[in-house]
């Protein structure tokens, strides 16, 4: 068997010999292919950076099909991402809700009340009712920040949880 059959392309002077052997072969056929429009010649720089990067593991013979396989597929990658561009593009974001204008005025409105009714409870009441249900704290955790007990929080969030219930119309916490 010829050694130049084998030969590892990781030497310079193999590399440049793949190079000028199959760039130009590269470059046409995708040309020809796909058209200028996706940049063949980069992708025939891009397939042989590839080579050269995988260069220990192809070997001279394999070179060429090596090399047009990458850039095809490199050609095809492109393709495949323009197509999703344009996908995305032309779906339209919504400007609109299925809400009625009624709907949004009285949400506006409760929350209007709630915060009115938020800031009608005593300091402590709300701190301990909003680290709870609004951060999401523990009542151990809460209970450590104030300095207070865990039934002090408990009493706390429970008579916040009472005012807000008896003032708010179909209040209701999970």
């Amino acid at each position: 068997m010829p050694k130049h059959l084998t030969e590892n392309i990781c030497e310079e002077a193999a590399f440049e010999r793949v190079y000028n052997k199959y760039s130009e072969d590269v470059h046409n056929f995708l040309y020809y292919k796909y058209g200028s429009k996706y940049n063949p010649r980069d992708k025939v720089q891009e397939a042989f950076i590839k080579l050269w990067d995988n260069c220990k593991q192809v070997t001279f013979t394999k070179a060429k099909s090596y090399l047009f396989t990458v850039a095809n597929n490199m050609m095809l990658n492109e393709i495949k991402h323009e197509k999703v561009v344009l996908k995305h593009q032309k779906t339209k974001p919504k400007h609109y809700t299925n809400e009625t204008p009624e709907f949004v005025l009285e949400q506006e409105e409760y929350l209007e009340k709630y915060n009115k009714v938020l800031s009608s409870l005593k300091e402590e009441q709300r701190v301990a009712f909003l680290l709870s249900k609004v951060e999401g704290k523990k009542h151990s955790e809460i209970a450590e920040l104030l300095g207070v007990t865990q039934k002090t929080v408990e009493y706390r969030i429970y008579t916040a949880f009472t005012i807000l219930k008896n003032e708010l119309e179909g209040f209701k916490i999970k």
